[in-house]
């Protein structure tokens, strides 16, 4: 991992929905499944970052953000906001890593920090869901995340097709 690497939580601002836009676009359009298709906009990946920080104004999640610099190089939301009877539980969502920085651990890094901020919240429970083709399987299972199965045809591929979805957890 690159020295000058370092995680934050993101906050609202135009700056910042603007590199998260950037990197949202970057992703699906190299195949990425991250709930969107391809082309998206720049004013629809603006929105949903605009919204979604919103959210975690709100603290119903938590967006971080991992930097070498100005320049951003991943994401992981925290999902903090559960049903009622679920307070236990966070779930993992939308994580990104720059083309140009993969494989340099910030993708470990972005989890291991959401494990620790989901534990100081309370939370024991920890899920997710990634893509079977092209996803972070692999990453989530040296995490110690247990598969818990594979739903196949679950979404469109931003560039065309069906992928599977595979679900996994993890105590905390």
């Amino acid at each position: 991992m690159a020295k000058a690497l370092h995680l934050v939580t993101l906050t609202l601002s135009v700056p910042v929905i603007d590199q998260l836009a950037a990197l949202l676009i970057d992703t699906v359009a190299h195949g990425g499944s991250v709930s969107f298709m391809h082309p998206l906009s720049l004013e629809d990946a603006r929105a949903f970052w605009h919204d979604s920080l919103a959210a975690a104004h709100r603290g119903e999640r938590v967006v971080l953000g991992a930097y070498d610099g100005d320049i951003l190089t991943g994401t992981l939301t925290l999902l903090l906001e559960c049903p009622p009877n679920q307070p236990h539980r966070a779930e993992l969502a939308k994580m990104m890593t720059a083309l140009n920085y993969r494989g340099q651990g910030i993708a470990k890094a972005l989890v291991e920090a959401a494990e620790r901020i989901a534990k100081e919240k309370g939370k024991t429970l920890l899920n997710l869901d990634t893509a079977a083709e092209d996803g972070a399987a692999g990453l989530y299972e040296k995490l110690g995340y247990i598969r818990v199965g594979k739903i196949p045809g679950y979404a469109l591929k931003p560039l065309g097709g069906l992928t599977g979805t595979i679900i996994y957890y993890k105590y905390i």
